[in-house]
């Protein structure tokens, strides 16, 4: 089964991928293979980072199986299934301060979490598409209900039971 776990950054991808290699899954960090695989085009100063060929990418990656492709662009991904981490706005403005981002860069992705740019386009695609939330619990439990969605137990983690439409005013 081929899964992506993406979401807008500062969801949580990396730190539950992570607890998940460690409980035996091949999860794949598409970040490093597109550096490493040299697959980076044009950088694009304005949003600070490069460009990616998905098309290109998706060849470059037809070949895994049994594998959950973690990262922003995993729901491009030719996939089975889709699990889009998702985090309250409040709590990854946090997040990614404390990464370093500068407060444009924070804005542009709290602004896509509220408007649920990843989750629509994951749904677009008709690839069965669930939901975690990870605002508030620790990647074990988010690990745990991954695990669950993985396993068909889907209730609660459906695109439409996470919102965070109420947000929209003070983000915009």
């Amino acid at each position: 089964m081929r899964i992506a776990l993406t979401g807008t950054p500062g969801t949580g991808k990396t730190s539950v991928s992570k607890v998940l290699r460690d409980r035996g899954y091949d999860v794949l960090d598409m970040t490093q293979y597109i550096k490493e695989h040299d697959l980076r085009e044009e950088y694009d100063s304005d949003r600070d980072t490069y460009d990616v060929d998905v098309e290109r990418l998706n060849d470059a990656l037809a070949h895994y199986d049994d594998v959950i492709f973690e990262g922003h662009l995993a729901h491009f991904m030719d996939v089975d299934s889709v699990i889009v981490l998702r985090c309250r706005p409040d709590v990854m403005k946090t997040r990614l301060e404390a990464r370093g981002y500068d407060e444009s860069k924070v804005l542009e992705n709290i602004q896509a979490e509220v408007l649920d740019v990843i989750l629509f386009e994951a749904v677009e695609s008709d690839i069965p598409t669930f939901c975690v939330d990870t605002s508030h619990c620790d990647v074990n439990k988010t690990a745990d209900e991954i695990e669950d969605v993985m396993k068909g137990n889907t209730l609660g983690h459906m695109p439409e039971d996470i919102s965070w439409a109420e947000e929209m005013d003070k983000w915009f």
